[in-house]
């Protein structure tokens, strides 16, 4: 009797759907990037607990043929590649045919499409690989997919799907990449009815980051772009100072496409040098246009990893650009943001009579309650800002409906929570929280996509001037902006550190003999690794010699090896190339840079004498990044002369939001 037998269709398209269909959002992405091959310009996406219960794809793309539909519910059937020529070079996004049919098999499938040109459209009906129904049906242009009870049929896979807002996060997250990746097209993403994200679909980047990020994030990003024979690339960075403590914040597309890659999220933090916190990273989006021939998009189902030619060159031009364009930043923190407490430029309206007051947060407002009031203090906050009001704009013919919910609303008793009047006031200030719009025309003024409109930075370092010593830590200087208190061991760290990547840098290739070999080894796994790289050791000044099984010796080293430290050092530089096979000799001089200039800085409560400070501020101004020790850490913080006059209540905000000087 045979053993070998052919699989059940249902039954492979089901276990190829362990690979394309892993949870809602994989279904959300197969669905969603079909709509952007077929050349739409809206796309809408609802959901139902977190796309386990429904996923709906709307869009007005070119639509499906009518004999087509079935055929697109075959494994290995698609429309956008059709010899070996086009796989490599693939301007789509999608090109497997394993989509429709992996979803399909796993799930209740309706699709409603419709050519322009056909005078009626097509509804087709499949439940786990089972066609239940083909019927013409009334459908505009485009392509409406709703699918159903995912996983049903494969309770394992159910089983383990984690938490609804988890799942919803995943489907997020992936809306947004696609939205980063096609500003061009206006996406919407809704759960149980609610609207999670709204994209103009313009073309703009920095206004669909703005929809994504929230509008205050995105002010604190700056636009770069470069490009070379190969490559261009472009986008967004944030500064040094925004950071978040995940990587999952920086997005890197290829022609249209969401990617993961190492070496290329490498290089977008390498852009950074020293400018980051250890262990922060930045927000960035990063649109890289290249030659299709140049990237092999055909390696894994989901087509996130890929694989590029030449990528140590886009590595290079990605580092460069980005280290460019954050070197005309001015780059100094201002102290109160550092402490978390940003002065307020804008007062919004305050319910001060619901003992609730409205704050502005990046692209929404939150209710926070204040503490409670007597009946007269409520009535005079009230009586005074309406005055003020009328006192501040022109006159305007008001409505009857709005002159009633501007008379205060007096509480004295719980009952009257539920009365006409506190309702009339929920709806007008809940109507004006919906209805407001993002307003991003001082954001298309600040990230201008043309470089060279960009306005220059004042001053990069302000020239400071000594004023004392606090607790044998801090240097208080003042500049004509205001005052800054300067970290002396981590300014000192900064100066010593770019001295020493210099002056380690201009040492010589010479070798020093050892008296005494230092005999090295290895598990049999590393050995095979070092063995196999020796060469480019003997490049970086490490030359190994064969001593036994799994082991090395050594009988010579780079002249600039600080003396005592000559096996830690080999040792150290062997571990940092099995972890990256391309580091160099300039690599590993800047991290030992960075580790002599931390041991070798003053330290706190180090008292510096006059002319001792006044020449380590003289350093820091010389240095190529003033602003930031090689950990990432701010040398300096300002204060700036209105802050201070507001510490001191030599300026004032009152109620109505103007500035008045006592």
């Amino acid at each position: 009797m045979a053993k070998i037998h052919e699989l059940a269709t249902v039954l492979a398209d089901q276990i190829a759907a362990g690979e394309v269909v892993e949870r809602p959002a994989s279904v959300v992405k197969e669905l969603v990037e079909n709509a952007i091959d077929a050349n739409s310009t809206q796309i809408d996406i609802y959901v139902k607990e977190a796309g386990i219960k429904e996923v709906t794809v709307i869009d007005n793309g070119e639509g499906i043929a009518a004999e087509d539909v079935p055929l697109a519910f075959f494994r290995h059937a698609t429309s956008k590649i059709k010899d070996r020529q086009d796989l490599f070079q693939v301007n789509t996004l999608g090109f497997r045919g394993e989509a429709l049919p992996s979803i399909a098999s796993v799930a209740d499938v309706c699709l409603e499409t419709a050519l322009q040109t056909e005078t009626q459209g097509t509804f087709y009906h499949v439940r786990g690989g089972e066609v239940t129904a083909h019927k013409p049906a009334a459908m505009r242009q485009g392509t409406k997919i709703t699918v159903t009870d995912l996983f049903y049929n494969t309770p394992a896979r159910l089983k383990y799907l984690s938490s609804l807002q988890t799942e919803l996060a995943a489907i997020s997250d992936i809306v947004n990449r696609l939205a980063l990746s096609h500003g061009e097209i206006a996406f919407a993403l809704y759960n149980n009815g609610k609207r999670i994200l709204q994209t103009a679909g313009n073309g703009k980047l920095i206004q669909t980051v703005s929809a994504i990020y929230g509008i205050q994030n995105a002010r604190q990003m700056v636009a770069f772009s470069g490009e070379d024979l190969d490559f261009k690339v472009q986008g967004y960075v944030s500064l040094p100072k925004l950071t978040r403590a995940s990587r999952n914040y920086i997005s890197l597309l290829i022609n249209g496409r969401y990617i993961k890659n190492k070496q290329l999220l490498k290089a977008v933090l390498q852009g950074y040098g020293s400018k980051l916190m250890v262990g922060r990273y930045p927000i960035g989006v990063i649109d890289i246009h290249l030659d299709p021939l140049l990237v092999d998009v055909n390696v894994h189902p989901t087509k996130q990893e890929v694989r590029i030619s030449k990528e140590e060159q886009l590595a290079n031009l990605i580092e460069q650009t980005i280290y460019a364009r954050l070197a005309k930043e001015n780059l100094i923190p201002s102290a109160l943001e550092n402490l978390g407490s940003k002065p307020k430029t804008k007062r919004e309206p305050k319910a001060e009579q619901l003992d609730f007051t409205l704050a502005e947060t990046s692209d929404s407002y939150e209710v926070k309650p204040k503490p409670k009031r007597s009946t007269a203090e409520i009535t005079q906050v009230l009586m005074g800002s309406s005055l003020a009001q009328t006192q501040e704009t022109t006159p305007k013919p008001a409505k009857a409906q709005d002159v009633a919910l501007t008379k205060p609303v007096i509480i004295e008793d719980k009952r009257q929570l539920d009365s006409d009047e506190l309702k009339a006031w929920d709806e007008k200030y809940r109507a004006k929280v919906q209805a407001k719009p993002i307003n991003t025309a001082e954001l298309e003024v600040e990230h201008a996509d043309d470089q060279s409109s960009q306005t220059p930075v004042k001053e990069k370092f302000p020239g400071l001037t000594y004023i004392g010593q606090l607790h044998g830590t801090y240097l208080l200087a003042q500049a004509a902006d205001g005052l800054y208190l300067v970290d002396q061991h981590a300014a000192q760290e900064r100066c010593k550190y770019e001295y020493y990547r210099e002056a380690i840098g201009e040492v010589s290739k010479a070798q020093q003999e050892l008296l005494v070999p230092i005999i090295l080894s290895y598990p049999t796994t590393d050995t095979l690794k070092i063995s196999e790289n020796r060469a480019k050791l003997a490049e970086l000044g490490i030359e190994l010699e064969e001593f036994g099984q799994n082991t090395f010796i050594v009988r010579r080293h780079p002249t600039w090896f600080i003396k005592g430290q000559e096996e830690d050092t080999i040792r150290e530089m062997i571990e940092w190339f099995l972890e990256d096979h391309k580091l160099t000799v300039a690599k590993f001089r800047e991290k030992t840079a960075i580790m002599m200039s931390c041991k070798r800085s003053i330290k706190a409560n180090h008292h510096l004498d006059d002319f001792q400070a006044k020449a380590l501020l003289e350093q820091l101004a010389k240095c190529n990044n003033p602003f930031n020790c090689p950990h990432g850490r701010p040398t300096l913080v300002h204060f700036r002369n209105l802050e201070l006059e507001r510490m001191f209540k030599r300026i004032q905000d009152p109620h109505q939001g103007k500035q008045t000087e006592l």
